[in-house]
């Protein structure tokens, strides 16, 4: 019953207009977490994320591929080449002329430079490397580029997230941005900031990407996901970064 009232809840909020959180309202999905779970994840020693973290660092240091060459091998110390990049992604990709995420970006590092096989999104390298890359972002404010190659396609995220779909007819505008107060199945709504990922959820007791937490918005709402890497997430993660710069980096962040 408690389901069914708060799903009800959202289909009245969703029916209403949704408006742009404004600047001042903005908040981390840390706000929402509960003390115990932001001590968790502040604790790095507590912190389950770091595993992947660690993990990352011994595969940016280990040769791949016919090339045999690490990540190290040309990019150093990650702690410096790698300090504020993920704060900057998704970025435009003057090799292909389109946006592509940090994901995409270490994977076409990895086989067009070490010329290693490709990484599947969501496998445990693949996040590893995303995870202790963007770890070296953590505190700093979410930079997104400001590329005008990009405005299409921030144009078409944003037009995505204000998009009703599924047969709950619900956009993800109709939760984040006029229901971000409320509470959904026990679990607090928030305002879809990209800054922790990727992410430790308990749910997946696992490290998972942002485009994973999207996949799971879109089957909860009962529409087709779309596939890992599609322009249309790479648009919808260029859109929640300018709504969300200017925050800090919380990767690896941790939520229930």
């Amino acid at each position: 019953m408690r389901a069914r009232l708060a799903l009800a809840a959202l289909l009245y909020a969703g029916s209403a207009a949704a408006q742009a959180i404004p600047a001042a309202e903005r908040r981390s999905g840390t706000d929402f977490m509960s003390a115990q779970t932001r001590a968790v994840q502040a604790d790095d020693t507590a912190n389950p994320g770091m595993l992947w973290v660690l993990q990352g660092e011994t595969l940016w240091n280990e040769p791949a591929g016919a090339s045999g060459r690490s990540c190290a091998s040309c990019h150093g110390e990650a702690a410096a080449s790698m300090r504020g990049v993920a704060a900057r992604y998704p970025a435009f990709d003057a090799a292909s002329g389109a946006p592509i995420d940090l994901a995409g970006k270490i994977d076409q590092c990895r086989t067009q430079r070490q010329q290693a096989e490709t990484l599947p999104r969501e496998s445990e390298d693949a996040l590893g490397l995303a995870a202790y890359v963007g770890h070296q972002s953590r505190g700093m404010p979410i930079a997104p580029p400001n590329d005008p190659r990009l405005d299409a396609a921030r144009a078409e995220g944003k037009r995505l997230f204000e998009t009703r779909m599924g047969q709950l007819d619900l956009a993800c505008s109709s939760c984040h941005d006029a229901y971000w107060r409320g509470r959904l199945g026990g679990s607090a709504v928030t305002q879809a900031h990209p800054t922790g990922y990727p992410i430790y959820r308990l749910e997946w007791q696992a490290v998972g990407s942002l485009q994973r937490r999207m996949r799971g918005c879109m089957v909860g709402v009962r529409a087709e996901p779309f596939a890992y890497g599609a322009a249309e997430f790479i648009a919808l993660e260029l859109y929640l970064n300018s709504r969300a710069a200017g925050m800090p980096v919380e990767t690896p962040a941790v939520r229930p």
